[in-house]
């Protein structure tokens, strides 16, 4: 599953020119394209390709590198700039080219592949006691392929219920307080919160498969059972579930705006501000909008982690890895060891409004914002993230693309029925998996 980022769309341009750089950067000392020097007297230096692509997320890792860089004058890492728009198909060609950084940003969905390729070496030897340890086990796994510890996880996502608290609170609705939010009592909400004026909700789900498949979990919903390309799809009522309440919602009491299935996340928010929706879904990252566009007057929350039989989600992290074929597989591990220190990945996320994998990184980033401005619920909903099924299955983003993303939009615009859906789901895997 390929975790959408709409907010990267605002620096495309300029990523699209760091990329350039990124595919063909040298090191100061003349290093070779694996990050030999020339000299063999001299230091090390390490590629480290970075896909930050907020401003602050990227001066925080810029200032990792140079403290790393101060701390360790033979061992030197050398930034640089990569895009989410582009690093699978440029990680395809550096990697077969033997041409890939020694250090790799990426998230978990994208590098299983890569790893069951045998591109990416195993870090467990060399990742530290206090990195491991941080770490739950349910995100360990969702980087770990065949027993190897592929890479290490930075930042996660969870979607979440951002909430205009004046319109719920007009509406006679109780802002919920409680650890998890039952997905019964939001769909109530949402239709005592829909007048003449707003909907009680607005959903962006014109690309719906990693909400659906993510957000399914808290249903039981699993998609795929097996891994790699002996994975066999599963389509049942746990499965269904997730779509089928939000068809209700939107078509039998009408809560859920039906132009807002059509739209991104981030082009919802606007809206939301305006007073179009009471409450709207969204990736956690958006609350960084909701900080940087709202007016004075708006009052807003992050409401509790929405829960049916539990409230787990899916863990995509963002991650670090290092190709099999790097000389300095050991050193490059030690670099993420000490990015993943608690200081270092708690100022990270705060950047990206994202939830470090880190336990210790989350403890750090709750005293740094205090939970102000919906850290609170987002850091909790961290507890809730653990793999997947369909993470370890092989011909996944074909069937999320090609065969689950237009079914869904035909179900979420009522040009299909139920069973149709299922079967789109189930018949199109055959298409994409033979």
């Amino acid at each position: 599953m390929t975790v959408k980022h709409p907010a990267r769309k605002v620096l495309v341009a300029a990523a699209a020119a760091a990329l350039l750089v990124a595919g063909c950067a040298t090191s100061t000392n003349e290093s070779d394209d694996n990050g030999d020097s020339g000299d063999s007297e001299g230091p090390i230096t390490l590629r480290f390709q970075s896909l930050a692509f907020q401003e602050p997320t990227i001066q925080a890792s810029k200032d990792i590198v140079d403290a790393w860089n101060a701390e360790h004058p033979d061992i030197q890492v050398e930034y640089v700039q990569g895009s989410w728009d582009s690093v699978h198909d440029q990680l395809v060609t550096q990697l077969q080219t033997g041409k890939a950084p020694d250090v790799i940003h990426d998230e978990s969905a994208d590098i299983s592949g890569f790893a069951r390729q045998g591109y990416l070496a195993d870090l467990s030897p060399y990742l530290s006691d206090e990195v491991e340890n941080a770490v739950p086990e349910g995100v360990w796994e969702a980087v770990t392929v065949d027993d190897k510890i592929v890479a290490a996880p930075t930042l996660l996502q969870s979607y979440m219920v951002f909430a205009n608290t004046d319109l719920l609170e007009q509406a006679g609705v109780e802002i919920p307080t409680g650890e998890t939010w039952s997905w019964d009592d939001f769909q109530a909400a949402a239709a005592q919160a829909t007048t003449d004026d707003h909907y009680g909700v607005g959903w962006g789900l014109a690309e719906p498969t990693a909400t659906v498949t993510s957000l399914g979990m808290n249903f039981g919903a699993e998609f795929f059972e097996g891994e790699g390309d002996d994975a066999e799809i599963t389509v049942g009522d746990a499965e269904l579930e997730l779509p089928e309440r939000v068809h209700e919602m939107t078509y039998d009491d009408q809560s859920l705006d039906p132009t807002s299935l059509t739209l991104s996340g981030s082009d919802l928010v606007p809206g939301f501000l305006n007073g179009k929706y009471a409450m709207t879904v969204q990736g956690s990252y958006v609350a960084q909008l909701m900080v940087q566009d709202a007016p004075d007057d708006f009052n807003w929350a992050v409401l509790p982690p929405l829960s049916a039989d539990s409230a787990a989600q899916a863990a995509n992290p963002q991650t670090l890895s290092v190709p099999a074929e790097s000389p300095h597989v050991e050193e490059a591990t030690e670099f993420i060891n000490y990015f993943m220190a608690a200081e270092n990945l708690a100022k990270v996320a705060q950047g990206d409004w994202l939830i470090p994998a880190s336990s210790d990184a989350s403890e750090e980033l709750a005293a740094m914002t205090g939970g102000d401005n919906g850290w609170e619920a987002i850091l909790n909903s961290g507890e809730h993230l653990t793999k997947a099924p369909f993470q370890s299955v092989t011909n996944y983003p074909q069937w999320e693309d090609q065969i689950a993303m237009p079914a869904l939009q035909k179900y979420f615009a009522d040009e299909i029925s139920l069973d149709e859906l299922q079967a789109e789901l189930t018949d199109g895997w055959s298409q994409v998996s033979g």
